[in-house]
């Protein structure tokens, strides 16, 4: 049996990030039971960071990560900018929409300069926002990879949990390839986190996995959709952006599911593309392929960062939802503060919104 100051359960970017960050101090453990790291939904993301996008908690969180998602490493957003469609049925919600979002309203001529695309029969309504991006996920995933293992940390894919003891201290992890031992534990398991919680004996939270999905498609030839912006219609039932020379669109549905390997069902897609268009010129006529992942949340749609009330050796990095990627930074930082007892720059306020124990 090998022993390490702290394990961590869970190699999507929740995982990884926080493996970099706390391998700086400390002996690390990752166990992922997937063949690759970020197999599920941090694999599965449409790839973006939008400020004021989440609850108040997030928000801040999306602030912090900022400079470290724009720098570090030479930094892994680069800029796309983001756009609001509305039918004249849909003034309210696009009004609702634009404000949340920070968007500024923009006539319908200078919307075919950012999607050439849409329908000016249908559009009547178009806001905008330039300080929207593209985030390499990828990059972000393999930078927090090559820096814990800098530090020395040690991650074991195909390693599945099967067994969790709190014994003397210690907690003793059992998977299918051997057994582990740490000080402290790390739930970091994405739609698995309170399967985790279970095994460990800790108090389930009560996340939800909600799946997305995703569908790539071609546009027909004459169209360079590099420059295009992300956008979508005003009540979140539909959205598109550049990709890989192509366009993603996603219904944007949240479908309670149990945990599992997520995939597209047809007629959520097809529902999905027609809302998407209703609103541009150029029918779908092919899908390149498509996927979908399980965003999971907390009952209060914030992330759940700390120790757990039955065990303050317990900690979760847990219910990323759709932010994960973009409140990474700040999440992960805001966890290896917590475990090891620093000062953390997050408004006190904050840190207790996103405290595990808010539910107990």
């Amino acid at each position: 049996m090998t022993d390490f100051d702290i394990i961590i359960i869970g190699g999507g970017i929740g995982g990884i990030s926080a493996a970099a960050r706390l391998s700086e101090n400390c002996s690390v453990l990752l166990l992922e039971r997937e063949s690759t790291l970020g197999y599920h939904a941090s694999g599965r993301s449409a790839a973006s960071y939008i400020k004021d996008y989440g609850n108040e908690v997030v928000r801040e969180l999306n602030e912090r990560s900022f400079e470290f998602l724009q720098t570090k490493n030479d930094g892994v957003l680069s800029d796309r900018g983001l756009m609001v469609l509305a039918k004249s049925s849909q003034r309210n919600e696009f009004e609702t929409s634009s404000k949340s979002l920070g968007l500024t309203e923009i006539n319908l001529c200078e919307a075919t300069t950012y999607v050439p695309i849409i329908k000016s029969k249908v559009v009547a309504y178009a806001s905008y926002r330039e300080d929207v991006y593209d985030l390499d996920t990828n990059l972000l995933i393999t930078n927090f990879e090559k820096e814990a293992k800098r530090n020395n940390a040690q991650i074991k894919n195909n390693a599945n949990v099967v067994k969790i003891e709190y014994v003397s201290s210690l907690w003793r992890i059992l998977t299918d390839d051997g057994e582990y031992c740490s000080r402290i534990l790390v739930n970091a398991a994405g739609a698995w986190v309170d399967h985790i919680s279970d095994l460990a004996g800790i108090d389930k939270i009560g996340f939800l996995p909600l799946r997305r999905s995703m569908a790539r498609i071609p546009l027909p030839s004459g169209f360079d959709v590099g420059n295009w912006a992300f956008f979508s219609g005003p009540m979140e039932d539909w959205y598109a952006k550049p990709d890989a020379g192509q366009l993603l669109v996603s219904p944007a549905e949240e479908e309670l599911v149990q945990p599992h390997d997520a995939w597209a069902e047809d007629l959520i897609l097809a529902e999905g593309i027609a809302r998407y268009e209703e609103f541009v010129t150029t029918p779908v006529t092919k899908i390149s392929s498509n996927w979908a992942g399980l965003r999971t949340f907390a009952p209060d749609r914030s992330l759940v960062v700390g120790s757990a009330k039955k065990n303050s050796t317990f900690f979760f990095l847990a219910g990323q939802g759709g932010y994960g990627f973009q409140t990474a930074p700040a999440a992960s930082n805001l966890l290896k503060d917590l475990i090891m007892g620093l000062p953390n720059d997050l408004e006190k306020n904050t840190i207790k919104k996103l405290d595990p124990k808010r539910f107990n």
